[in-house]
């Protein structure tokens, strides 16, 4: 049955708070990713200050681990993880010529539960303490409770317990976010659009996906058990009470090295949408892409025990490991190849966005090298726990991940936002963090091979440490002022009216067949795909425009719900509960989000139709 307009239009911050529009949560994943990647590199300023020289007395003993910890989990699961959504949420449902992703409230709640997480592990620095575990958590540092160190502190509770029930709820809507997109990619293809001619942005986001449903399960499980030694006195982490601690290990990087891959191959999605749209060719060895990238999230699941070479499993494991975990570099090195030969004879323009993406790959490279050296583990057992180990994570996850991001903020700014980056700004950006970046990490690698651990608060002068770690803290500080240059260049530009067109760049992708920013509804009409690299096909055929495989006629919308939010601010009030041990606060947050979800199941909502007489044409013009 047919429906009018309902009354449902919210406008100002309800409509943002509301919203179930895959593009409007996008630009909220943005805006919470940005929020917690400058906490996170304060943290990570605040660290290189206390290690600037050596004897000092700034952050010491627990603010430091507070410090470590907090920095490694924020930048992996409250920065990085919400702008990669951020992309796939802007992009994909445009990429695949969909309307919205397939369950709009499900991805509502993704948001909601990502920042609720985040907020709750954040406010431990106000409430006695931070976690102080380290980002990895390991038992049994992160299971022995005070109460049972026989020290009385107020409450019994201890940082790691927000680190516990703030990752369990943030990776809840992390988890739903990668069976939302696995659907919508599986779904959702516009008519054509067969998967060898998907964009190589939307493939990795699939395998992405992919990646989430299979890892982050282990995880909840290793949390699950952590929360039950810590809150409710169980034993599985303690071995004095038959518990294994080892057992931790396992469970953490069964999900940790996937996680790797959850984030890298994202970028790697960008570099070759970027890449090739700058060379003005189509990606060099698109097949063997795919293939690549099937393989690299297929291998990802049997290496994690490369992290865990010196935890005494044997020679006979740690061989078979290492083997596997060389073989990843295969398919990794089919696509740095890819990416060199699409650029090779290309038309290369150095845009922002392009500069990134290609000081992406030989940064990468260096990454991947010493990730090498580290899958050998008699070599491992010198370089483990040192800053070696530092500098090959931040080379992977800084120079491929990070430069991979911002790539892709350049490029898809003027679709999300409908405004153009100043260019200059973005190259003066570039430069900064990309000198700083190399200045603070290259020096690492010697650091550690000179025997300097990670994760200790000073070291001792007289060992020829002082150098490298005064050229590592000038490098932090020029990364930061560099990502001071891109938050001044956002703010210049928002001032000005949206005006991006709805091409800027020459693009290739279906992305670019729409107005910048995109309309409510995505595609007045489903476009029809007759190739890999539909817009371009197109182009080339001499059309203005996408062949439409419907005609123009009223579209279906979902409603705006505030349920989402109403959710995970109850799961936030019970995880308050549960550290606290206030058993009435834990009950009524979960019940604040059982009433949620009893509304959303018995409440029928049809959503609303955009007649055809409100579509816009291609000038933004309502007929």
């Amino acid at each position: 049955m047919a429906h009018s307009h309902p009354v449902k239009k919210y406008s100002g911050l309800m409509d943002w708070l509301t919203t179930v529009d895959h593009k409007k949560i996008g630009i909220l994943y943005l805006i919470a990713g940005g929020f917690f990647f400058l906490v996170g590199g304060l943290e990570a300023i605040l660290i290189r200050i206390q290690l600037a020289y050596p004897d000092q007395h700034i952050f010491i003993g627990d603010s430091f681990n507070q410090l470590t910890t907090m920095h490694g989990t924020t930048m992996i699961f409250f920065a990085a993880m919400p702008v990669i959504f951020a992309f796939m949420n802007a992009i994909v449902p445009l990429q695949i010529g969909a309307r919205d992703v397939a369950f709009p409230f499900v991805n509502s709640l993704g948001l909601w539960l990502f920042i609720a997480g985040g907020v709750l592990m954040n406010t431990s620095w106000f409430l006695g303490g931070a976690p102080d575990g380290g980002w990895t958590g390991y038992a049994p540092l992160s299971s022995i409770t005070d109460s049972a160190l026989g020290q009385t502190i107020e409450n019994n509770l201890q940082g790691m317990d927000f680190y516990v029930i703030g990752l369990q709820i943030a990776g809840i809507g992390t988890l739903i976010g990668g069976i939302n997109f696995l659907v919508t990619i599986i779904n959702m293809r516009a008519p054509g659009l067969t998967y060898m001619r998907m964009p190589m942005f939307t493939w990795s986001a699939f395998i992405t996906s992919g990646l989430i449903v299979l890892a982050f399960p282990a995880f909840t499980v290793a949390l699950v058990e952590l929360m039950f030694d810590r809150v409710f006195g169980g034993a599985f982490f303690d071995a004095a009470r038959g518990g294994n601690n080892v057992l931790w290990e396992h469970l953490f990087w069964i999900f940790g090295h996937p996680e790797v891959y959850i984030l890298i191959l994202p970028a790697f999605g960008i570099i070759s949408e970027i890449v090739s749209t700058f060379s003005k060719k189509r990606l060099f060895g698109y097949s063997s892409m795919v293939f690549a990238t099937v393989l690299i999230g297929f291998l990802g699941f049997m290496v994690w025990v490369h992290h865990m070479f010196t935890a005494g499993l044997g020679p006979v494991a740690n061989s078979i490991f290492a083997i596997a975990t060389m073989a990843i570099a295969v398919p990794t090195g089919v696509k740095i190849f890819n990416w060199l030969f699409t650029l090779w004879g290309g038309q290369i323009r150095f845009t922002t966005a392009n500069i990134f993406a290609t000081a992406f790959i030989p940064t990468f490279v260096m990454g991947g090298t010493t990730g090498v050296m580290l899958a050998i583990p008699a070599a491992d057992f010198q370089y483990h726990d040192t800053y070696f180990v530092v500098a090959h994570f931040h080379y992977v996850i800084v120079g491929g991940l990070v430069l991979g991001l911002f790539a892709g903020l350049y490029y898809w700014w003027p679709k999300m936002f409908g405004r153009m980056l100043n260019e200059g700004m973005g190259k003066l950006h570039f430069w900064l963090f990309f000198i700083g970046f190399h200045l603070t990490f290259f020096p690492q690698h010697f650091l550690g091979l000179m025997g300097m651990p990670r994760r200790v608060f000073t070291y001792q002068p007289g060992h020829d440490l002082e150098v490298g770690n005064l050229v590592s803290t000038v490098g932090a500080f020029l990364m930061g002022i560099g990502t001071l240059v891109f938050i001044i260049n956002i703010i210049t530009t928002a001032r000005k009216p949206i005006t991006a067109p709805a091409d800027p760049w020459d693009g290739r992708t279906l992305e670019w067949a729409i107005p910048s920013p995109a309309p409510e509804y995505n595609f007045k009409q489903t476009p029809l795909v007759r190739g890999l690299d539909a817009l371009w096909k197109e182009k080339m055929a001499g059309n203005k425009e996408m062949t439409p495989a419907e005609p123009v006629g009223s579209i279906h919308m979902p409603s705006a719900s505030i349920l989402p939010l109403v959710m995970s601010v109850g799961l936030f009030i019970a995880g308050f509960g549960f550290m606290y041990k206030n058993h009435y606060v834990a009950v009524a947050g979960m019940i604040v989000t059982f009433i949620a979800m009893f509304l959303r199941s018995v409440y029928d909502d049809h959503g609303w139709h955009i007649e055809k007489e409100e579509l816009e044409d291609d000038k933004g013009v309502k007929a």
